[in-house]
């Protein structure tokens, strides 16, 4: 009792009641059915990021593609120019 009186008991009570949430949300969190929905929820993250990779590969060529063009251009227009017949 002696602990309790400059400590109160609301005090008490509040760090009973956070003791026994925090003890039976680990019992929660470490369930069967709970690790099942975090390995779901991991898988289905994991097939978003190849659908994003894939995506990202997808632009990463065209953007090839269109700065070789442009280069291209660039070139056909340079070799223009030094023969004095652009074209605008």
């Amino acid at each position: 009792m002696f602990l309790l009186n400059g400590f109160g008991w609301k005090k008490f009570g509040l760090f009973a009641a956070g003791t026994l949430f925090g003890t039976a949300g680990i019992k929660l969190l470490s369930s069967k059915d709970a690790k099942k929905a975090y390995a779901q929820g991991t898988a289905a993250v994991l097939r978003m990021k190849e659908c994003v990779m894939d995506t990202v590969s997808c632009v990463q060529e065209n953007a090839s593609d269109i700065l070789a063009e442009a280069k291209d251009i660039n070139e056909e227009r340079a070799a223009k120019e030094a023969e004095g017949n652009i074209e605008e």
